[in-house]
């Protein structure tokens, strides 16, 4: 999920020019975080941002989540001067009540300010360090770092697409893509990243050997995005994203990578499923087998067993789960056979993830 900087003092909608934008920022309890995201991005053409409560430690190199500080929600409307911008505004505002007035979550007040493109693509770099995440180090374009022997280096323009690998739900996708790198699963494989964003696990997957990566996005300003910095690395020939969402129309993936929020991939799960490569009729004679491996994450730990449930009920087998603070990633996979006394029968897949 996309990082940035503080927003400052509020503006009241309306003074900017059409080449403006509005900035809408709240400050949020984390276990709100999905409910008030979705609140702003129902409006927000311009993307959702989410910059958590952390600590940087180890000069910059490391992150720690502080779950007792508030993380700030922020979206941002185009041509902050105009009626449909104010209208936003209020129906934001008004959903945000309703929230309130449950009072089951600290949820703040909004705040809204009017800033420029450039501005607003500047603000995130203060506080978009160089971060080691495994084996990756996420470096932004305007840092410099000497690359050390065994990292794989991801040099990222976040802009204003999600992903700069400050947010757990981005880290944890990075170090399952790393585990699945260490069993040897990406070396070659076709990977679908659903929801690219910046572009920062599709760089990853092509950095760990992957064969091809297809990103897919519903905001064309995170295409663009991944696109850059598929060529910053050098790696725009390995690299597709196009705008869209899943089904992708194209022959199922070896890996799918999906870090969304649990409102998404609840609905999502049957389509993920078929995006999944089945497992190969030739590979069935050896015993227990999977086919293509789904990476899900952005769910928050509240709603986990939603996610699970959606996911078997789709015909996946639920494997791992990463954790961070109460941030959940889980891997799931196309449900193989097994040999039991000399007959091959389904694996069950609901027995599997009650063991994962």
């Amino acid at each position: 999920m996309r990082h940035a900087a503080r927003s400052g003092t509020a503006d009241a909608p309306g003074a900017g020019t059409p080449r403006d934008w509005l900035e809408l920022a709240v400050a949020v309890d984390h276990e709100a975080v999905e409910t008030v995201s979705a609140i702003l991005s129902r409006e927000a053409a311009g993307g959702v941002s989410i910059e958590p409560g952390f600590a940087l430690l180890d000069e910059g190199l490391a992150v720690e989540l502080d779950t007792a500080r508030p993380v700030l929600v922020r979206a941002w409307l185009a041509d902050a001067g105009s009626s449909s911008t104010a209208g936003a505004v209020d129906r934001v505002r008004h959903a945000l009540g309703h929230l309130q007035a449950f009072d089951l979550r600290p949820i703040g007040e909004l705040q809204t300010r009017v800033v420029g493109t450039t501005d607003w693509a500047a603000q995130g770099r203060a506080h978009f360090p160089v971060l080691r995440i495994g084996r990756f180090v996420v470096r932004p374009t305007w840092r410099r770092y000497r690359v050390a022997p065994g990292e794989l280096p991801l040099v990222l323009d976040a802009g204003a697409a999600f992903g700069t690998g400050l947010h757990p739900t981005t880290r944890l996708c990075l170090l399952g893509l790393e585990a699945w790198a260490d069993e040897g699963l990406v070396d070659g494989a076709r990977v679908l990243d659903v929801g690219s964003g910046s572009g920062i696990l599709s760089v990853a997957a092509a950095r760990l050997g992957a064969g091809s990566v297809l990103g897919v996005d519903t905001d064309p300003m995170a295409v663009e995005a991944t696109r850059a910095n598929a060529r910053r690395n050098r790696l725009g020939s390995m690299i597709l994203s196009r705008q869209g969402s899943v089904p992708t129309d194209e022959p199922p993936f070896d890996l799918v990578l999906g870090n969304l929020v649990a409102s998404v991939l609840v609905p999502l799960a049957p389509a993920l499923y078929r995006e999944t490569r089945p497992p190969d009729a030739l590979s069935r004679a050896g015993g227990a087998v999977t086919g293509g491996r789904l990476l899900a994450s952005g769910i928050i730990e509240p709603r986990e067993a939603e996610v699970r449930e959606a996911f078997l009920r789709a015909g996946f087998e639920l494997r791992r789960r990463w954790t961070e603070g109460d941030w959940v990633a889980l891997e799931a996979a196309r449900s193989g056979w097994r040999q039991d006394a000399g007959r091959a029968r389904p694996r069950s897949a609901r027995r599997a993830a009650d063991a994962a």
